[in-house]
């Protein structure tokens, strides 16, 4: 007498023998018609080589006329190829671009960082010492408005203030416009 596990293991052996037996019989119709919609026979191949390979790994599907499925796995597996394939090349193309448009802006954008960056330091320079040594604990010694208070003997509220004005003159200084002989690339007379 068989035991039951036997007996499934003889049904996953028939149901696996089936399916190689169908697949090998479909095998050319299903590498025509992936061919025919991707348009290379040698990626049609390797599709219905995944086709198989995904079939193998999982368990038994129980189907009624697998060959039918099969032929409908294989052109949705097509289909999965193309958009994947169009979403590579469409992100391929947007990065090109985006690396043309930035290659092509870098030397005039870097001008226009430097000049802003001048304009940042001369508002900084004008402000009263205080506000922008609280400016500078802040911004690039990273303390917090507390820790600045305390330091200073101010309260927080006086500090947020120098911090207000020093922010503000920032801002103010990269908003005006340059004069002409300050812009980049043009000429010095």
């Amino acid at each position: 007498m068989s035991a039951p596990g036997d007996l499934r293991e003889a049904d996953a052996a028939g149901g696996r023998a089936r399916f190689v037996q169908v697949f090998l019989a479909q095998r050319a119709r299903m590498e025509a018609l992936v061919s025919r919609r991707v348009g290379c026979r040698a990626t049609a191949s390797d599709l219905v080589q995944e086709l198989f390979l995904r079939f193998w790994r999982r368990p038994e599907v129980k189907v009624e006329a697998l060959d039918t499925y099969l032929l409908r796995c294989a052109g949705n597996l097509a289909i999965d190829h193309l958009r994947s394939q169009g979403s590579r090349e469409r992100v391929a193309e947007a990065s090109l671009q985006w690396d043309e448009d930035a290659t092509a802006r870098a030397p005039e954008q870097a001008l226009e960082v430097d000049h802003d960056l001048r304009r940042i330091d001369a508002a900084l320079r004008a402000l009263p010492e205080r506000t922008r040594h609280i400016f500078l604990l802040n911004r690039i010694h990273g303390c917090k408005y507390g820790e600045i208070a305390k330091a200073m003997q101010l309260s927080q509220s006086a500090v947020e203030k120098h911090m207000m004005r020093a922010l503000e003159a920032c801002k103010a200084s990269v908003a005006e416009p340059a004069s002409p002989m300050c812009r980049p690339g043009s000429a010095r007379r």
